[in-house]
């Protein structure tokens, strides 16, 4: 018995020692999916060892591949994972069997089922942390139900447990190795009434080796937990980018006041003329280069149409916050905003030729220093 379960120990190690080597996982939360998301369904071919109560006494050979004890036959199962780690399923075996009264394969022959519901503990996910590219999951069960003998007619409660080993194909389908002990009381087999024999109680037991598919079924893979200081940096970079809108815009009426101020009324038609001509900011997030809010482009729009109207030139500033990132960096991520927001302007109307760029990577122009990723887009005298 110890040689048969030693080697079923070397032909699962020697398996997973063929699964892909895979890099560290950092183990992080999971957040939960609906009760319907990770159901599963397996099919498997089944190899059986038997050993009965009524050889207690007597010397048969104890190899599992000896014909007087083997069984074939076949199991069916359906579960769902809770957790990564967790998971219940109701697995169904009908076989062939053996009662090992004697050597004689043909007299040790019956049938049989067993039912049972079987807890899975994913010590991969448990131990390694969950990463759904992992191709080899190693899964120790243990479970209790009921199994009929159909030649004799008679019941028992059983027992397992076992070692669950699937490799992944795909998202949906993996390849399952399921190696299992059973046990169960004496009367299983029913050789004892069927002989007429009085025998010492002992438990029948048999091992079992499968291989066969598990499908996954609805959402099959688990998804981490927000990251709620990347939400919160993600609102406050929004935030920043209003603020900075709020500073051009303050900074425009100083300078519109000052205009006023020191004109002649005569020369008003004049500031209005300039007003126009200011430049308008877009904003980006840190190292983006998509706009961060698309209403910037509403201003955008106006200025464009002004100079449409009016023939006029458009020049496009892009800027990079001087600091965070490279010189060099900063310089390309520059370029890249500004010629964003040039492709705007074409969308807008805006003839390609009458449109300047010009990139002058990171600055430090206002405060605080997020205001400086943006583009900005005048009229060019």
């Amino acid at each position: 018995m110890k040689k048969f379960l030693i080697v079923l120990a070397l032909a699962s190690v020697s398996l997973t020692s063929m699964a892909q080597d895979e890099e560290p996982t950092l183990k992080y939360s999971v957040a939960t999916n609906s009760f319907w998301s990770n159901w599963f369904v397996q099919a498997n071919f089944a190899y059986s060892a038997f050993y009965s109560n009524e050889e207690k006494h007597e010397s048969f050979d104890k190899s599992p591949l000896k014909d007087f004890r083997r069984g074939l036959g076949f199991s069916v199962a359906i579960g769902k994972w809770f957790t990564p780690g967790i998971g219940l399923r109701t697995k169904f075996n009908a076989m062939d069997g053996k009662s090992v009264i004697t050597t004689d394969a043909d007299k040790n022959k019956i049938k049989y089922w067993n039912l049972q519901e079987q807890a899975l503990l994913n010590l991969s996910n448990l131990l390694c942390g969950y990463n759904e590219s992992r191709v080899w999951n190693f899964i120790p069960y243990f479970g209790v139900g009921i199994a009929r003998n159909c030649s004799y007619n008679t019941y028992e409660l059983v027992g397992s447990a076992g070692i669950l080993n699937t490799f992944k194909v795909s998202k949906r389908v993996a390849i399952n190795l399921d190696l299992g002990y059973n046990l169960c009381g004496d009367d299983f087999e029913g050789m004892e009434w069927a002989w007429g024999r009085n025998l010492d109680a002992a438990h029948d037991r048999w091992f079992t080796a499968e291989v066969g598919l598990t499908l996954n079924l609805g959402k099959a893979t688990w998804n981490k937990v927000p990251d709620v200081d990347a939400i919160k940096a993600l609102s406050q970079s929004q935030i920043d980018a209003l603020k900075a809108q709020l500073a051009d815009a303050n900074a425009e009426n100083d300078r519109l006041k000052n205009m006023l101020a020191n004109q002649p009324k005569a020369e008003v038609p004049q500031s209005v003329k300039e007003f126009i001509t200011t430049p308008v900011s877009v904003f980006f997030n840190l190292d983006k280069t998509e706009i961060a809010e698309l209403k910037d482009l509403v201003n955008v729009q106006a200025l464009a149409k002004y100079a449409i109207e009016n023939n006029n030139n458009l020049l496009v500033t892009g800027y990079a916050d001087s600091a965070t990132g490279s010189p060099a960096h900063n310089q390309v991520l520059s370029e890249k905003r500004a010629k964003r927001v040039a492709d705007e302007l074409v969308k807008m109307g805006v003839a390609e030729s009458k449109i300047s760029q010009e990139a002058m990577g990171g600055v430090d122009i206002l405060s605080p220093i997020s205001y400086n990723r943006r583009a900005t887009v005048q009229v060019k005298e």
